[in-house]
């Protein structure tokens, strides 16, 4: 007989097709996805609508195993880090960050990642491999598990390890996955998908009906392309144009990120710049004082000199926000990500 296969990567279609191949009635679907995904049961033999029979046959179909927590590291901000083994001897991250009125998951995509952003430490890995579906799914339910009863994930930003659109069949399946009334029934609109600017995928974005964030960085294609080997495939007029499609189909304003790296992408001129660029698309900026990691060859600017870049912003009439540093302390912050040896935490 064959190994039971994941629960966690099927949808409610896929399931009840799986299980009527096997003979069995389709709504026993659904009864599987309210007692897993909506009671959290993780015995068939408690799922007690169930024939004795049937509970007794699915351990050899079906596997409600969830990728192991190996290390947990908690922030002086609250941000909590999880390392998880996806098996084959790797590894991924993911971050649970906290706020007044939300509590963000932010989950990897791929153990690595191919796109080489200069300033990101995932990147030095390279990509090792891209993560299933229910390898994604699996992130959100184990961390939800270890969550006290009166607490629960608000928001799913896919914006760990990886680019979510390096791997577009698994990101779009376990939002599916994650969107069912029958299961989590997690809001679409409280999912971000965010891309380096794989262009011609970003209208898989807008189908799936999640928000899109993207990684800008760059106001000219010299320092874009310099920063963001991506660009020189899809440059900047390209990556614009798919985004203002993006806010045209889905009525939603789009989140440009923008890191800010000293002597590099923070200057008031390139503030201007920013501006003009953006200024016709429905966005809000980002903007991401650099947080360090070991040999990046980047520095973050000063207080002042990211105060006054957002301050020019502003004056010109952008939507800016400066994104909250959260988890730098223990490498959990954006652009820290990696499953390389946990290294000596920062000083704040």
């Amino acid at each position: 007989m064959s190994a039971p296969q994941s629960f966690f990567e099927f949808t409610l279609p896929e399931l009840r097709d799986h299980l009527q191949s096997l003979g069995k009635e389709a709504f026993r679907s659904q009864q599987l996805f309210r007692w897993v995904y909506q009671m959290r049961v993780d015995d068939f033999e408690q799922m007690t609508n169930l024939s004795k029979a049937f509970r007794q046959e699915l351990p050899q179909l079906l596997d409600l195993s969830l990728p192991r927590v190996l290390t947990e590291a908690v922030s002086s901000d609250g941000t909590r880090k999880f390392l998880f083994d996806v098996g084959d001897g790797q590894s991924v991250e993911s971050v649970l960050i906290p706020s007044k009125d939300r509590l963000t998951l932010c989950v990897s995509s791929e153990v690595g990642c191919n796109m080489a952003c200069k300033f990101c430490y995932t990147a030095k890995q390279k990509l090792k491999r891209r993560l299933s579906a229910g390898e994604i799914v699996g992130q959100f339910l184990a961390v939800a598990d270890r969550l006290p009863p009166e607490q629960r994930i608000t928001n799913i930003v896919f914006m760990g390890m990886g680019e979510p659109l390096d791997n577009p069949d698994a990101v779009f399946k376990s939002i599916e996955i994650l969107h069912s009334p029958w299961g989590v029934g997690f809001s679409k609109r409280k999912v971000t998908v965010s891309t380096s600017g794989i262009v011609p995928l970003i209208p898989r974005v807008t189908q799936a009906g999640v928000r899109l964030a993207v990684s800008l960085n760059g106001v000219n294609d010299e320092v874009r392309s310099r920063i963001m080997p991506i660009n020189k495939r899809w440059p900047i007029a390209e990556l614009l144009q798919a985004c203002r499609q993006h806010a045209d189909e889905s009525g939603d304003r789009v989140t440009l990120e923008y890191v800010l790296l000293k002597d590099v992408t923070d200057s008031i001129e390139d503030a201007r710049a920013l501006h003009r660029l953006t200024r016709s698309l429905p966005c809000k900026i980002n903007i991401i004082p650099f947080n360090e990691h070991p040999n990046s060859g980047f520095l973050r600017p000063s207080e002042a000199r990211i105060a006054r870049f957002q301050e020019e912003l502003m004056r010109l009439g952008a939507h800016v926000l400066r994104r909250k540093t959260m988890g730098r302390d223990i490498y959990a912050a954006c652009g820290q990500l990696t499953t390389a040896p946990i290294q000596t935490p920062i000083a704040l």
